[in-house]
């Protein structure tokens, strides 16, 4: 598993964050808090709270061109 921090800020970054995730063959969660959604659910990121970093987790240890995709939303 691979783990990243990122940060999702507009209505537009949740839909182009969703749309890169989509494509993915592997799962990929977001933890907030006490809460893990799937990445790949528009609403489940919407319900969120989106002010602040949020945590990826990417089931898969071969993902360098998806975390390459994403660059712009990671954080660390």
């Amino acid at each position: 598993m691979t783990t990243a921090v990122i940060r999702i800020n507009t209505i537009n970054d949740v839909k182009e964050f969703v749309s890169i995730v989509s494509k993915c063959e592997y799962d990929v969660d977001i933890i907030s808090g006490r809460y893990a959604i799937d990445a790949k659910s528009i609403m489940g990121i919407f319900s969120l709270d989106l002010s602040k970093d949020l945590e990826l987790h990417v089931h898969s240890d071969d993902c360098a061109d998806f975390l390459d995709e994403i660059k712009d939303f990671i954080v660390k």
